[in-house]
């Protein structure tokens, strides 16, 4: 679909879970989340409702996020189900790493095509430290069952105060470098304030030509990550939460009080 600025929209980030198993600083500074009751979180079935809508409108991307993807129960069958909807080109997640050694495998078999795995640091105490205790060496099994299991091109996304010029940046591009992987750097946003920059080595970031919407695991189609609107697939329908979504998303990001990095994907 095109939107009122022109810009096709064939891209849906789907937030599958709110809740996560590391407190990174970026994400929740307070260490502190919070949660949505269980009833409040959308059932695969939603999910694919929602995804067969999209595609149906020509969206061609899905991408799986959270909070943490992986720690929502039997995450394949979603893969499985979403994996079966005709015209989803690019199939991918978006995960910490920390639990993909266990599921690499499985996901690849049920039909995910690639994944993006955050590393913020190579240096095990300072990863623990910006993660809230994270474990280093359970991502980098990780990456590692992720290229055996085929889930590639794998990217890695690194979040920096400044630039990639930071001696944490720095390490991650000689370790993506020196194993084939894709580095991506992604500056510290505000969501109060509306403060975020274009993605180094990526797409995020340029207003002018986004293409994607959001859905969050409470199922609210979201135009905008820094934005307040969001239209509910359970009160309007997936097709009229999808269309009023993309017809009042807005030209570029601004400050939004209501939105929480943790529960809408990033």
């Amino acid at each position: 679909m095109i939107d009122c600025f022109g810009r096709l929209i064939n891209y849906l980030r789907i937030s599958v879970t709110d809740r996560c198993n590391l407190r990174c600083q970026y994400c929740m500074p307070d260490g502190l989340a919070r949660l949505l009751r269980h009833e409040e979180i959308l059932s695969f079935e939603e999910i694919v409702e929602v995804a067969q809508m999209a595609v149906g409108m020509g969206f061609t991307k899905v991408r799986l996020t959270g909070g943490e993807p992986l720690v929502r129960r039997d995450i394949e069958q979603l893969v499985a189900m979403l994996a079966r909807i005709e015209g989803i080109e690019d199939l991918a997640m978006s995960t910490n790493g920390i639990l993909l050694s266990d599921h690499a495998d499985a996901l690849a078999a049920a039909g995910l095509h690639r994944v993006n795995i955050s590393l913020d640091s190579m240096e095990p105490e300072h990863y623990a430290q910006i993660t809230g205790g994270g474990d280093l060496q359970r991502v980098l099994a990780g990456i590692k069952a992720a290229r055996e299991a085929g889930l590639v091109p794998i990217k890695l996304n690194c979040v920096v105060t400044e630039s990639s010029a930071e001696p944490d940046a720095v390490s991650v591009a000689q370790f993506a470098c020196k194993n084939g992987l894709e580095a991506r750097f992604i500056h510290v946003m505000d969501l109060a304030t509306g403060r975020f920059s274009v993605v180094e080595g990526g797409a995020g970031g340029d207003c002018s030509h986004c293409n994607r919407v959001r859905i969050s695991s409470d199922g609210l189609i979201r135009p905008c990550l820094f934005s307040d609107l969001a239209f509910s697939v359970r009160e309007l329908g997936a097709a009229g939460a999808v269309e009023q979504a993309i017809r009042e998303k807005p030209a570029a990001g601004g400050a939004c009080a209501h939105n929480w990095m943790h529960g809408i994907g990033g």
